[in-house]
């Protein structure tokens, strides 16, 4: 299990105010690991309880609540993350699991006895979780990211375009899904994630961004098209 406690601000900007960010960003910061050839893909399906319990706890800006997805990077992945994320008053707590492609569609089918298989902690509290919650997916997220970070202090700055959502199909590993955009094209997602604080130049490298931050879930934004056009 991988386990992150951080805080997080995002912030709406235009496509034009986000590459010019993003390229005052490469003078100083290093790309993570998936972006040095540039942006890459990122398809989450998330999960909700049967009354929709953490989404309408995100609409109602909890101070606790949660998320889960299984969240992959290409189609042809055989490895899937498992990912369980907590706020909690100003902090984000992420813990993520890896299980196998096999694993994922059996958890897509609500057969969540396969995480007793796996000897981590997480899996059991997941299994029970999932099971108890009555948690079904709901959602398919996909967009693309281009991330920046520093070693200090375990900042990350990614940008998120072409957010685009899809209700009612689970084909987590299709290559052609008939998704919807949830956004404008011309908008981006600038998120910012540290630990405890930002450093002094860091502070100074994102006064670029002359915004309030907002709450821009891609969960909330994908589920709300179809949710309230059906209320």
């Amino acid at each position: 299990m991988l386990a992150v406690l951080r805080r997080e601000e995002k912030y709406l900007l235009t496509l034009g105010e986000a590459l010019q960010c993003a390229a005052r960003f490469e003078k100083t910061l290093m790309p993570d690991d998936f972006s040095k050839n540039g942006s890459y893909q990122i398809r989450s399906l998330y999960f909700d309880t049967v009354d929709d319990r953490d989404f309408h706890d995100k609409l109602m800006e909890q101070n606790c609540r949660q998320k889960i997805r299984l969240r992959i990077y290409a189609p042809e992945d055989s490895r899937v993350k498992l990912e369980l994320k907590q706020k909690e008053n100003i902090y984000q707590r992420k813990r993520s699991l890896l299980i196998t492609r096999a694993d994922s569609l059996a958890l897509i089918e609500g057969r969540y006895s396969v995480l007793l298989n796996y000897d981590d902690p997480f899996a059991g509290e997941m299994f029970v979780l999932l099971t108890e919650g009555c948690y079904r997916p709901r959602t398919m997220i996909e967009y693309s990211r281009r991330a920046f970070m520093a070693k200090e202090n375990n900042i990350r700055l990614t940008f998120d375009s072409d957010i685009r959502a899809l209700e009612g199909d689970c084909r987590l590993f299709s290559r052609s899904l008939p998704l919807y955009p949830v956004l404008p094209g011309d908008q981006v997602i600038f998120e910012v994630k540290y630990n405890q604080f930002l450093l002094g130049y860091m502070m100074d490298i994102i006064r670029c961004v002359d915004r309030r931050s907002v709450s821009a879930s891609k969960y909330c934004l994908g589920r709300s098209l179809s949710y309230f056009s059906l209320s």
